[in-house]
């Protein structure tokens, strides 16, 4: 009988959101005696995250990937080259059964790599519209995963699956006494939970602060404001709290939160409408983003579950505008969120793919 372990490898960098599925689909390919191998950028924010697991992390070249000319893409050509050979190299010693990728570009040398091996390698896109990284390595996948239905019609037939969101246990499981004793809150006025991701928003973060007179008289304001942003001067303050991160209190302070305010990454999102959270949206504008956080919020929006402000239109006023629509709509819109029946657990994804490998 062959005891020998299976092994799988995961790849995708460049932002949280390219990680963090990844990092939730790593202890249940422990739990099923197969071992995870990551494979990132020297620098990506992925080798930060991975790293705070028990995996082991090994590093490739790697290159942007840009939809306009530069001269910085012929210097990136080489590096996506490089990364290539890097993997190939990695992936020749690993021998895993197959390649599991979230996109950034960090996994296109990965997947090329994979593919001239004849390993499986299978991707899952969470935005509506693909990314350039994972528009490529479609074309060499042998099966995509998406969070949006209506994803599947921008990808190819035939070997695209709807998956929904990724459904967590641990964020519906929170305690409201936890929640305000945490806070210090009351259940006599409305909370709003304000979330920037992991690096925190700097827009986001100004207006709050601008504008906290206003925003506490009406609420009491849970703000996420992202590593190294807290504000000393505002600590203590009635109806007002902050925090740089937060992992296992997410939780207990969604639980109390009445409205969520946030950027419109699918995961984040995803995570509000499964909590059933009316959210006000602040989409990443296109100076900083290829313009997914806007069609996400859009759909969001078109869907009944989010209002949304651009950040060249966040003002007092229009905000407040919004939490009144919210407010005026509220039992409406978690309605419309109790009808949302999609969704997958990590575990049942990890079951999926080890047995695609055992079937192939």
């Amino acid at each position: 009988m062959n005891s020998k372990k299976r092994k799988v490898v995961l790849t995708g960098g460049g932002t949280v959101g390219h990680v963090m599925l990844n990092k939730l689909l790593i202890p249940d390919f422990i739990n099923q005696d197969t071992e995870p191998v990551y494979i990132g950028s020297k620098d990506g924010i992925e080798k930060e995250i991975i790293n705070s697991t028990c995996i082991r992390y090994r590093e490739i070249s790697s290159g942007k990937l840009r939809r306009y000319l530069s001269l910085e893409n012929l210097k990136d050509m080489f590096k996506v080259l490089k990364g290539v050979l890097d993997a190939r190299k990695i992936l020749k010693k690993e021998k895993p059964e197959f390649v599991f990728s979230k996109g950034g570009f960090v996994s296109v040398p990965v997947v090329l790599a994979s593919k001239s091996l004849n390993i499986p390698v299978y991707i899952h896109e969470s935005d509506l519209t693909p990314g350039l990284a994972n528009k490529i390595a479609a074309k060499f996948a042998t099966k995509i995963f998406v969070t949006f239905k209506k994803t599947m019609d921008l990808l190819p037939e035939g070997k695209t699956e709807y998956l929904g969101p990724v459904t967590r246990d641990d964020l519906v499981v929170g305690s409201e006494k936890t929640g305000y004793e945490l806070t210090g809150f009351t259940p006599d006025k409305p909370v709003l939970l304000i979330m920037g991701g992991s690096l925190g928003s700097q827009s986001i973060n100004q207006f709050v602060r601008e504008n906290i007179d206003t925003l506490t008289q009406e609420m009491q304001l849970i703000h996420l404001c992202g590593h190294g942003n807290i504000d000393e001067s505002l600590q203590g303050r009635k109806g007002y709290v902050q925090y740089e991160f937060v992992k296992d209190e997410l939780a207990h302070l969604m639980k109390i939160s009445d409205f969520v305010v946030g950027r419109s990454g699918s995961n984040a999102i995803f995570e509000f409408l499964l909590n059933e959270k009316p959210m006000i949206l602040i989409p990443l504008p296109l100076s900083q983003s290829r313009g997914d956080q806007i069609e996400n919020a859009s759909f969001f929006e078109e869907k009944g579950y989010a209002a949304v402000i651009h950040e060249e239109n966040l003002t007092i006023q229009e905000f407040q505008n919004k939490i009144d629509s919210l407010q005026n709509n509220r039992s409406e819109i978690v309605k419309r969120m109790k009808q949302f029946n999609g969704g997958f657990k990590s575990e049942d994804l990890v079951n999926q793919l080890l047995n695609m490998g055992v079937t192939k």
